[in-house]
């Protein structure tokens, strides 16, 4: 049976970061929240705008992992469809181009130069 596309991208982070950093909580939350800024940033959100929706997300009690999940999906999906990006063929696209050994080395560098928080 075809590995899924979580199990695929899962492979990958193994490969391109090791177990250490590939199984961190904190390393994977931290760079979604980055992604998920980049991808905002990119369609005209702007820094204020960030900055006012974290204080209104921290503001208010912390829901369930696996419901949250279902939400990014969902308004991802929505997001996407309003852009006219398909969102499937993006992901795809993007997991083939960082599966390439020039891309995974760069990967590398960029990931060891990140700030700590």
């Amino acid at each position: 049976m075809d590995k899924d596309f979580q199990e695929r991208v899962q492979d990958w982070v193994l490969t391109c970061f090791g177990e250490e950093v590939a199984l961190d909580r904190t390393e994977r939350n931290r760079r979604f929240l980055e992604e998920a800024l980049e991808l905002v940033q990119s369609l005209g959100a702007s820094k204020a705008f960030a900055h006012d929706l974290v204080d209104y997300v921290f503001a208010r009690p912390e829901g369930d992992p696996a419901q949250e999940v279902g939400g990014v999906m969902v308004t991802l999906a929505s997001l996407c469809a309003t852009q006219g990006i398909d969102m499937v063929e993006a992901g795809e696209s993007e997991l083939l181009r960082i599966e390439q050994p020039e891309v995974i080395a760069k990967i590398r560098t960029k990931h060891a130069e990140k700030p700590e928080f």
